[in-house]
């Protein structure tokens, strides 16, 4: 990225945005819970609504609620006219009414708030420092199915949010050669599962993941009646030698591989190798930093990276694509297809050499 020309005056408000970031993040959050949002937004019809007013109608203190509307006012999340009547900016109504927007705020405030404290103990020791303030796990994978509620939901709406818009385009791929059997890595709720069982009515699919999310994912296939069609084992992909067995027609690793380091990457890679004959499909969809065609969602990846050293791992990020190319060429897979999905993923079909 080129060098950019700013006033200094300019830094240095940017430079102060930056430094006081947290107060404006907990204003908007709190603004948000409290109603506030909505009830300025209800009332833009008769143009806005006065402190005392909004106070009156949620039952807070014109202290609290001033406070707060000071802090939002200056980061021009919402405006106020000359009679004091508020109104939402348009930052203000992406931020309480935009689904990207609220699934990204719902995971930073449950999921990563209090660990994000941790971050530079985590690039010191290599390690998710931050996870402690989810619980005693190695990574935060291990204890996806014994998060708090909210906490689960929030981690899991950013999940699908990131990646259930793709499933249909992916799956006339998956299904163009018609794949008997599907190795889901990573079948997280059991979802795409799902999704290929009801597609496809001769598909058997078997999925691989930890002990805790694989005993959520069937029993979630199992509700939706493909029970006899969907089977499952246990795998830790940190272990020593993991393995897959041979026969997939086709594997499917979706936002997977973001989760391991690129060293724990060229190992997986390598086991699905060995699984491999000359016509099995490894089909590998990732959200790539350098295939956005927004910078919001550039700066959303980078943010997320953030998420893995803090606290998902340690020692994971999201990838450049010609990352990924190096690491599947190094684990003797070739690059048949690159198709771009939705506005965010790619999809890589590779083949054994």
């Amino acid at each position: 990225m080129p060098k950019k020309y700013i006033k200094a005056i300019d830094a240095l408000q940017e430079a102060q945005k930056i430094s006081l970031a947290p107060f404006v993040f907990q204003t908007t959050v709190s603004l948000k819970n409290l109603g506030v949002f909505d009830f300025i937004f209800q009332n833009v019809a008769k143009g806005g609504v006065t402190l005392t007013e909004i106070c009156e109608e949620l039952s807070i203190s014109e202290y609290g609620l001033g406070v707060l509307l000071e802090m939002a006012e200056s980061s021009n999340i919402v405006s106020m006219d000359e009679r004091g009547r508020y109104e939402l900016t348009k930052i203000g109504y992406f931020l309480n009414y935009n689904p990207m927007t609220q699934v990204n705020m719902n995971f930073t405030q449950d999921v990563c708030y209090q660990g994000l404290f941790h971050l530079e103990d985590a690039i010191r020791e290599g390690k998710p420092a931050g996870l402690k303030e989810l619980g005693s796990w190695k990574t935060i994978y291990e204890g996806l199915s014994q998060l708090k509620p909210e906490v689960q939901k929030s981690w899991f709406d950013f999940d699908h949010f990131y990646s259930d818009g793709i499933f249909d385009e992916a799956l006339k791929i998956v299904f163009r050669h018609e794949p008997k059997l599907l190795f889901d890595i990573g079948g997280n709720t059991g979802k795409f599962a799902i999704q290929c069982c009801a597609y496809n009515q001769d598909v058997n699919v078997h999925i691989f993941d930890l002990p805790g999310q694989l005993k959520v994912a069937l029993k979630n296939t199992a509700e939706k009646g493909f029970g006899e069609r969907v089977q499952g084992s246990e795998i830790d992909w940190l272990s020593e030698n993991p393995k897959i067995p041979a026969g997939a027609d086709t594997i499917w690793m979706s936002q997977f591989l973001d989760c391991f380091s690129k060293e724990e990457i060229l190992k997986i890679l390598k086991t699905a190798a060995n699984a491999m004959d000359s016509q099995t499909e490894l089909i590998i969809i990732e959200t790539y930093t350098d295939r956005q065609k927004f910078e919001n969602a550039k700066f959303t990846l980078e943010a997320t990276s953030l998420y893995f050293t803090a606290l998902a791992n340690g020692n994971s990020k999201m990838y450049k694509a010609r990352e990924l190319m190096e690491l599947a060429d190094a684990a003797g897979l070739e690059l048949k297809d690159d198709i771009s999905l939705g506005e965010f993923h790619t999809l890589f079909v590779c083949k054994k050499k």
